[in-house]
Order: C-alpha cells, then structure tokens, then sequence
C-alpha cells in the first residue's frame, strides 16, 4: 500500500502524518497539556510548543474506562486493545490529499459512549470517506468518566482544586485548538461543524449554551442526544460525598484522596456509583453536566428556549428503534414494565397514564421498548427541537433504515446504527457482509442521503432545499429509508406525553 509522509506547521510545533487512499492523515495531535499530576481535575491548560518534529503516525492513549470498551476492533488492528492515560487530550485531522483553491468546511466529531467510555480511535470514526468529498475532518479525545463527566469540585479545599465539567472545557479547548491550527492542514476555521452521536450528541448540543464555545463554530449535529442528563450543583454534591464514601476516604480527605489513587480505581468507583444509582432510583445518573457553573451557566434547553444559547443552524434527529440495543447491551433503559412502573413511581397519576397512554398496546413488550427509547432519546430531540427552532434554524430527522440483518438480530434502526451510514461502514467489507446482496443498494443509497445532507450542512446551513426546516405550525421530520421522505408531526402523542418530563434535578 503506498504510503508517504506529510507535514504541517500548528501554533506549537510540526507535526508529521502520512497520506493513503486519497487522504492525509494525523492521529493524536496534542490540543491541551496532559492532565496529569498537579493538574488532574483542574481545566485544560494549553499545550506547550516542542522542538522539531512530532511524530502523529499512530493513535496513543484513550481516557480511562473499563479495558473491555478499549477493544479497536479486528479490521488492521488484529484485536488490539487501545492503551488508556489520563495523558488522553489528543485529536486526529484527515484531509483530502488534493489541494483546494479554497479552504474546506471543517467537521469535528465527539464520540459518544455515555460519558464513561468511547475513542476517537474507534475505526468506525476514522473520517476517510466524509475528508474524501470535500472536508476537513477532526475528532476528538476528552476525559471520561470520574476524570472529566462527574462533577467533584464541592470536594475542593484550600489546597487542592477542582474544576467543574471538565470534559466541555477539554471540548472548547479542543475546538480553539481548530480555530488556531486548522487553515494549516486546509480547513475553514470559520466554517466548522460539530457533530457527535449520544452522549457526544448531548455534548454538541450542550456547546450552544456554553458561553465560551461562542465563535468556534458555525452549526451543530446531534445524533440521538439522550435526555435528563443535567444535573444542579446541589445534587452533584450529593454524588460527589457519594464517590468520596465509596472510594473510602473522610470528607477532610476526599479532595487529598482523589489527586492520588489510580485512574483504574477511579473507573471501578465511578462505576460503582453509577450501579448504586440505578438501584435507589432508575435515571439517576450521576455523570454529565452541571449547571451554574461559568462554563454552563444553565440548563441548555432552557437557555435555547430562551434565546440565550447560540443561535446557529442544528440537525437533530433519533433512531426509529432507540430501545431495541438496551434489551441486549448496556441494560440501563426501563424498557419492560417493572422498570417503566419504577421510572414513573413519583409522578401524578394523570402524567403515569398519559405517557403510558401514548403506547398502544402497553405494557407489550414493543410498546415498552418504544417507550424506553422514547424516554431516553425521542424526548430530548423532540424538547431540542422545540426549544431550539423559536430561534434559529432547526432540522429534525429520523433514521428509519436497518438491512435484514439488523432486522432478523431484532436490532432494527436501534442506537448508533445512523454511524454506519454517516461513516460509509457499508462501503467496507464488514458492511458490505452485514448488508448482503439484497441490501447492498439500499444500504449504499441511504448511506449517499445521509453523508449527502451532513455535507450541505457543513457548507451552507441547510441540509438540502426539500428537508423543511423544523417549525411550530407543521413539525417537519426528514424520515432516512430505503425511501425517504419528509413527515409531519408523525407521533404527536408520543412528543406531547413527555413534554416537561424531566429527571433533572
């Protein structure tokens, strides 16, 4: 395979990638110092300049988390398992290796993973297929988990700092990076567009209320952002005593304790928490963001139902079959009645029946899977959407198409199978099997819809003349299939079941 070198010049050094199949590739670029040491929960500080050249020929650490989220897959990487270091505050740029007379839009990518796990070294992600027609792609590294996504900073004490929400600080810092570096490998820095799936969705939906991110980017993509995230100073306290009691430290030495143990002990609490959460009341979930705060001032819905957030251009969309991943994997869905009768316990009995009542045929074992998605996806697109469009532009999709297998497997349109499409997976051989002969053209045709639409995006704000946007009087949705089409208001029961419903607290 013919492979060369290639160089560019950033703010703090060269860096040396290389070029294959058409594009120029750098992997774990540096865009902050390491955080570690003295600077373990604190913010992102600046990367520091180097002598020379840096060598960006192979991906280096991901965040802590649990090793079995660590496995890259067996394409090229023969089951390897990528190495975890807090030293984890990388990004990777693929660009087409033809120049351009003019500079590219940017796309940068925030993986997703439910904050606690997840690498931009994914292959899934690796970016060739959307640098090859016509972009400038990044994706980006930030602290997962204890390290970054649970807020301990009422632990702080006179001699040991800790900063709040310190996975949004690594993202802007991450994004400042591209303003300042990313004409140097082609790109437009002031055209870029941020897009992440799940928890990165939640990210990327959370910077158009973060006043820092202001002027980084241009517009924003959420896939299947999920709902009842944001918690308040005051109950992140209460998780932060939580943490401290678990990893058993006395509250005089929680923050003492916290700047010397593992990052593997970290991981192992964290997840101890989140499992004693789950228990005492379902959707408690003790990572992600934290209002009041100078980074997140407030609740990003609110802040966009009110104008305050950015009001720029947003896509944001959920799967058909959400739930369906959850009755294998990741059992943290109430996706059957027992849970579903726990998760609404505390509600009045006219709000129980009119979220029950939304679902035909409940408590069906479909109707509680539709529910559950609906609960922990749907709800936050469809409140986005609401909030959002008042002010700014706003598109709403969903991602319909699944091949026979996905289908046969009872997966369906499930969580995160719109990446498949994004990320052209069904041109590779792996999805050309998973798609077989029968589905091959359907596969590739939503895949050309999909890229096709994120790429108008990424240039002009629109994602193409016939996807309306999302307004009050019809409700728009731009349905992904094996024929696609534009829907209006398709669930208005299910929408209006979980208006106002919110976990946060």
């Amino acid at each position: 395979m013919h492979e060369r070198t290639i160089r560019a010049r950033t703010a703090n050094g060269i860096v040396e990638g290389f070029t294959r199949d058409g594009v120029n590739r750098w992997r774990s670029i540096p865009y902050a110092r390491p955080p570690v040491g003295r600077l373990r929960f604190r913010a992102p500080q600046p990367v520091q300049p180097w002598s020379g050249v840096r060598h960006c020929h192979g991906f280096t650490n991901c965040a802590p988390q649990q090793r079995r989220y660590t496995l890259l897959g067996l394409s090229g990487y023969g089951g390897r398992y990528q190495p975890m270091s807090e030293d984890c505050l990388t990004l990777n740029v693929v660009a087409p290796e033809s120049g351009h007379d003019e500079p590219l839009p940017v796309m940068v990518f925030i993986h997703g993973g439910g904050y606690i796990l997840g690498s931009s070294a994914v292959p899934l992600y690796d970016g060739a297929a959307l640098a090859r027609s016509g972009c400038v792609y990044v994706s980006v590294n930030y602290r997962l988990g204890a390290l970054g996504c649970l807020d301990l900073s009422s632990l702080s004490t006179a001699d040991v700092t800790i900063d709040s929400n310190l996975y949004l600080r690594d993202v802007v810092m991450a994004l400042q990076w591209v303003r300042d570096n990313i004409a140097g490998f082609g790109g437009d820095p002031g055209n870029v567009t941020i897009f992440g799936e799940s928890a990165g969705a939640c990210i990327a939906a959370t910077l158009l209320a973060v006043p820092a991110a202001g002027g980084l980017f241009a517009r924003a993509i959420a896939e299947s952002p999920a709902s009842g995230l944001v918690r308040s100073k005051e109950i992140s306290a209460q998780f932060a005593t939580r943490f401290a009691n678990l990893l058993g430290a006395r509250p005089e030495d929680a923050a003492a304790t916290l700047m010397q143990v593992s990052p593997a002990q970290l991981v192992e609490t964290q997840n101890r928490l989140i499992e004693q959460g789950m228990e005492s009341k379902l959707g408690a979930f003790p990572i992600g963001p934290v209002i009041g705060d100078d980074i997140l001032p407030e609740d990003p819905v609110e802040a966009m139902e009110s104008g305050r957030a950015h009001r720029l251009p947003l896509i944001v969309g959920t799967n058909a079959d959400e739930g369906r991943l959850f009755t294998r994997f990741l059992k943290m869905l109430p996706t059957n009645k027992t849970m579903i009768e726990e998760l609404l316990a505390d509600l009045e009995p006219a709000v129980r029946e009119r979220i029950t009542g939304a679902y035909p045929g409940y408590p069906s074992s479909e109707a509680c899977i539709q529910l559950g998605g609906d609960f922990a996806f749907s709800s936050a697109a469809w409140q986005i959407a609401e909030a959002h469009c008042g002010h700014a532009p706003t598109y709403l999709y969903r991602y319909d198409y699944a091949p026979r297998m996905l289908r046969w497997s009872g997966l369906g349109a499930t969580h995160a199978t719109e990446l498949l499409a994004v990320f052209d997976f069904y041109r590779t051989r792996l999805g050309a099997f998973l798609t077989a002969a029968a589905d091959q053209r359907a596969a590739l045709k939503v895949s050309n819809q999909v890229q096709r639409r994120w790429r108008a995006f990424s240039r002009t704000g629109v994602p193409g003349d016939d996807w309306p946007a999302y307004t009050f009087d019809d409700r728009a949705v731009f349905v992904f299939d094996r024929k696609s089409r534009v829907e209006f208001d398709p669930h208005p029961h299910r929408r209006m079941a979980w208006a106002g419903f919110s976990l946060a607290q």
